[in-house]
């Protein structure tokens, strides 16, 4: 009856009140075409369509997790706060990204703790010449404000580093209305435009800055939440552990060496002493 322009994992489109409605693959939540459709209804999507073997995983999704993983999503089509893979759980932010240890099914997430900024870095390709920094930031501000329908007072920057472009998207609760999109989803639509996978309905984000095509070699989402991560020594890599544990071994042996030296300083003190008190002596006698 319809076409969802805005999310091509669906299923059951209808024309409801002259909108578009679809039934999200996997969930079978119904989604409104004209606005964008939540990450957790849309990895849960992409995961049952990796399941049934009509396309495959691809190898670099979800850089900024563990890997696509088949979501548990509240009726409005939000992340639950706890996830679990079988016995495995794990507690996420708004964003479905894992902030803590994983654990058995006794754990507890009290909450589904919003994330309010994230980093989206990208490096294009090599050129021959710089971008132009103010065509670059235009580009960008009003794809995000057109293509994704964010509310440019969420867009906090578009910084321009040679190769690397960052753009920063920040959105407390507070300042979220009922009808603005989430910048997570954002995050996710732009993330998998950037990677040439689309969730749009044969609409193909092109890239171009100065009328010239930019690619791109990497792209890398953070993420940071209202609340600190609860991660434990065991969940760092082994890298980061081994430089904490030659800074922890530096500073113990700074310390072995100044307490080594201070004692020794004081023995020959105490000799020089000894030694002058019995010159003293012999001028008395």
């Amino acid at each position: 009856a319809c076409i969802c322009e805005k999310n091509k994992r669906v299923i059951n489109c209808r024309v409801v009140n002259g909108v578009c409605w679809c039934d999200s693959v996997g969930s079978r939540v119904s989604v409104n075409c004209e606005t964008l459709t939540s990450k957790c209804l849309l990895m849960k999507a992409e995961m049952t369509s990796s399941k049934s073997g009509r396309r495959e995983k691809p190898k670099d999704a979800f850089e900024d997790t563990d890997g696509l993983y088949d979501p548990e999503c509240e009726n409005t089509g939000v992340f639950k706060a706890k996830q679990c893979n079988g016995t495995t759980c794990w507690c996420v932010n708004t964003a479905g990204v894992r902030r803590t240890d994983k654990h058995d099914e006794d754990l507890k997430c009290n909450q589904l703790v919003r994330t309010t900024w994230i980093i989206i870095e990208m490096k294009h390709a090599e050129r021959n010449s710089p971008l132009n920094t103010e065509s670059l930031k235009k580009f960008f501000k009003d794809t995000i404000t057109n293509r994704y329908m964010l509310d440019g007072r969420y867009i906090t920057g578009v910084v321009y580093e040679n190769p690397y472009i960052t753009i920063d998207l920040k959105q407390n609760s507070s300042d979220k209305s009922s009808g603005d999109v989430d910048i997570a989803d954002v995050a996710y639509y732009f993330e998998k435009d950037v990677k040439g996978d689309s969730v749009f309905h044969n609409n193909i984000l092109n890239i171009s800055i100065d009328n010239e095509a930019l690619k791109f070699e990497k792209t890398v989402v953070y993420y940071v939440d209202e609340i600190a991560p609860e991660f434990s020594m065991k969940s760092l890599t082994p890298g980061l552990i081994a430089v904490i544990v030659v800074v922890i071994v530096a500073i113990v042996a700074a310390i072995v060496v100044l307490v080594f030296t201070r004692r020794r300083k004081g023995k020959y003190v105490k000799a020089e002493v000894k030694e002058m008190n019995e010159m003293h002596r012999g001028l008395n006698a």
